[in-house]
């Protein structure tokens, strides 16, 4: 594996897993395999404990397939998408699982496939598509939207301040000749995007690409029906652990994280009844962040926000209806 496919945060992510997985018969479901290397090493460190995996992306599902073979039947690919989970483990027979991994946003493999077009360095077919085999392209997006919806797509998800520029020009722009390939996009970009602007904060169409591969795969709603997915699927001392590298991505988990480590009892209740007791924990204390090192090795890494929560009580549909025992509140 090139240093370019090194998992952020390799280490912390599988000390973060590993008391979850400490036991025979132990599932980890890794919802963004890629090209299987945080499944790899969790296989090698937790011999006790097995991997489902998970992509929408056909080309790396079949490379994690081959990396991971060695593993015999501990490892289990499958092709879907992480938002499905509910449904990927009742065709495994799994009631529950001990341990959920998200590692989010587009891999290392996707961005060297130049025919993916998700890299703004070089000129590709403008598709960005996780799933290759079905949905619309970044050209289509490009092609199709409304000034307006372009604009909310670059402000929204990219972040981009000249949005409403942008969006005007690519509207301009396609009456012309339609979008196809990325170049395209890119010399589009360098002309509207100032010239002091484009001096600070990293290559000019970092933000835009950004912004039209969350749309095409339409991220921040697959991750926003997934969250809630990953926590139910957890077993009393399973975890959740994401890892993040976008704002928006960033505030889903922790608001999901949030609601279920708070406590509904009021506060001036003295104890807190059985069966009322926030179901899960966190594991980590807010976001933790890569170092300087992790950063110098690893540039993807800075970005990156990892959380992690522990399920402490059951679920809702099966916690015990007794409330006759009382726990002081912590």
């Amino acid at each position: 594996m090139s240093a370019s496919h090194v998992p952020v945060l390799l280490d912390r992510v599988v000390a973060l897993l590993a008391p979850a997985l400490d036991h025979e018969g132990a599932v980890l479901v890794d919802c963004t395999l890629g090209l299987g290397g945080h499944s790899e090493a969790v296989l090698e460190r937790c011999p006790l404990a097995r991997v489902v995996g998970i992509d929408r992306d056909t080309a790396a599902l079949d490379l994690a397939r081959s990396r991971l073979a060695p593993y015999g039947e501990r490892f289990t690919g499958v092709h879907a998408v992480y938002d499905e989970i509910p449904g990927v483990l009742r065709d495994l027979d799994l009631a529950s699982v001990d341990a959920v991994l998200f590692d989010l946003g587009v891999s290392s493999m996707q961005l060297d496939v130049r025919e993916r077009g998700f890299a703004y360095a070089v000129d590709a077919p403008l598709d960005m598509r996780m799933d290759g085999t079905t949905g619309p392209t970044a050209a289509d997006v490009l092609n199709t939207y409304s000034a307006a919806e372009l604009t909310r797509v670059l402000r929204d998800y990219g972040e981009e301040k000249f949005a409403r520029k942008i969006a005007g020009a690519v509207v301009r722009e396609r009456e012309s000749e339609p979008f196809e390939r990325s170049g395209r996009l890119v010399e589009l970009l360098y002309a509207e995007i100032p010239a002091p602007a484009r001096r600070t904060g990293g290559h000019p169409a970092k933000r835009t690409f950004q912004a039209l591969r969350m749309e095409v795969n339409d991220e921040l709603a697959v991750l926003r029906r997934a969250m809630p997915a990953a926590i139910e699927a957890i077993g009393v001392g399973g975890r959740v652990v994401v890892e993040s590298y976008h704002s928006l991505e960033d505030r889903l988990v922790k608001q999901a994280f949030t609601a279920g480590t708070r406590s509904t009892v009021p506060v001036d209740l003295p104890f807190v009844p059985e069966g009322q007791e926030p179901p899960l924990r966190l594991v980590t204390r807010g976001a933790e962040k890569a170092d300087e090192s992790e950063i110098a090795a690893n540039p993807r890494a800075a970005s990156v926000r990892l959380r992690a929560v522990e399920r402490v009580h059951p679920s809702t549909s099966t916690k015990s209806t007794s409330t006759s025992r009382k726990e002081p509140r912590r």
